[in-house]
């Protein structure tokens, strides 16, 4: 929609939304001029009965993300306040949501119970690409872990919501966010490719991340005691977001390689196609027992139809709430990772083409290794 930072522009905006549910006005800049801007449009009658989406991330810390809210609420009432983070638009998220809560088989092992840890790793092939100024005073932990990741984490971890309004499904994702530890020094890594200081844009001598791992933990009923670790980064091997809930071995070793074989997983992968798949053991053809490991895919190529930003912009514009930030999600996000950011950790050069900074293997833990995605092919059956 542009940068609309003036009454005028947003009379005419207002004016272009016709008889939408609620009139969107699209704020495109930076944070510093929320105040100022909301206030002109308080002042302008452009507030009344509007609504106001602002994009992620919502401020640098939670200082400044409680001052940005604060701002935006004396002007807006918290329900006509849609805070865009686009990850949550994505139909591999809403995917997700849906599989966990639509089948009755996956609630029975989605615990401390039957899970051993949760990956997550965002991984990107390119660089900043042009964006050296804006990524330069971001990095990756306040532009994908403090959001994206954080996010998906809870969708992974919640109870199920007590109804499916909006409100509900966003009670449940504070209530794990609320439940998370602050992220110490020892949990977290931050790496940066070589290269990075030649990018266009970016600071001589910048300590920006454009890597960073983590290892969560979430101390509720449901999941204590069970690791999230989490990788993003800049400079990969290949573009993947995949998700892998490993599982418990079976609890009795009726066959040799019961404790050395891979254990049952469910995978989610996220690009380029939305793929649900289920690791399970099975007899190899002959006369002993043994097995081998096997997968069941289920496949969505995704129709071309709505990208994550017009999907979000509807809902905007017909007031659903349910895939935007409330404020006390984004504030207990911003808990977690604050002591991360008061106290960076080291930053770690790696090498482009890499899956980053191998002293990131520590935070796995007795996990072994870190599962590194690859890029999925299409398999020959598809289930739909």
């Amino acid at each position: 929609m542009g940068d609309y930072a003036d009454v005028e522009s947003f009379r005419r905006l207002r004016s272009a939304l016709g008889e939408a549910k609620h009139p969107l006005h699209y704020l495109a800049v930076p944070p510093s001029t929320f105040a100022m801007v909301v206030g002109h449009l308080r002042d302008g009658g452009c507030a009344d009965g509007g609504s106001v989406v602002v994009e992620k991330p919502f401020g640098r810390d939670l200082e400044s993300a409680q001052s940005l809210n604060a701002a935006l609420q004396d002007v807006f009432p918290e329900d006509r306040i849609y805070r865009i983070d686009h990850y949550l638009g994505k139909e591999a998220l809403l995917n997700l949501t849906y599989f966990r809560f639509g089948n009755r088989f996956l609630e029975p092992v989605w615990s401390r119970e039957h899970v051993r840890c949760v990956q997550i790793t965002m991984a990107e092939d390119f660089g900043v690409d042009g964006r050296g100024a804006f990524y330069d005073e971001a990095g990756a932990l306040r532009d994908v872990l403090q959001n994206h990741m954080l996010q998906m984490i809870s969708l992974l971890a919640m109870d199920p919501p007590s109804d499916a309004s909006d409100e509900a499904l966003r009670d449940a994702k504070v209530r794990v966010l609320r439940s998370m530890r602050p992220l110490e020094s020892n949990a977290i890594v931050r790496g940066q490719y070589q290269g990075y200081l030649d990018e266009d844009g970016v600071k001589a001598g910048s300590d920006t991340e454009t890597y960073v791992a983590a290892r969560f933990f979430i101390d509720s009923w449901r999941w204590a005691g069970v690791p999230f670790i989490v990788r993003v980064g800049k400079r990969m091997p290949v573009t993947a977001t995949e998700v892998l809930v490993d599982l418990r071995h079976p609890p009795q070793e009726l066959f040799e390689d019961t404790t050395t074989s891979e254990r049952n997983y469910f995978r989610f992968q996220f690009k380029p196609f939305t793929t649900i798949s289920i690791g399970a053991r099975a007899k190899k053809p002959g006369d002993a027992m043994i097995g081998e490991q096997i997968e069941m895919i289920a496949l969505h190529q995704e129709p071309d139809e709505m990208t994550a930003y017009e999907r979000l912009i509807e809902d905007a514009i017909v007031g659903q709430t349910g895939l935007f930030a409330r404020v006390d999600e984004v504030e207990a996000a911003w808990k977690i990772v604050g002591p991360a950011i008061a106290q960076p950790t080291p930053l770690v050069q790696y090498e482009p083409g890499s899956w980053g900074p191998s002293t990131a293997d520590r935070l796995t833990g007795d996990l072994e290794r870190w599962h590194n995605p690859l890029t999925p092919v299409k398999p020959i059956q598809v289930v739909r």
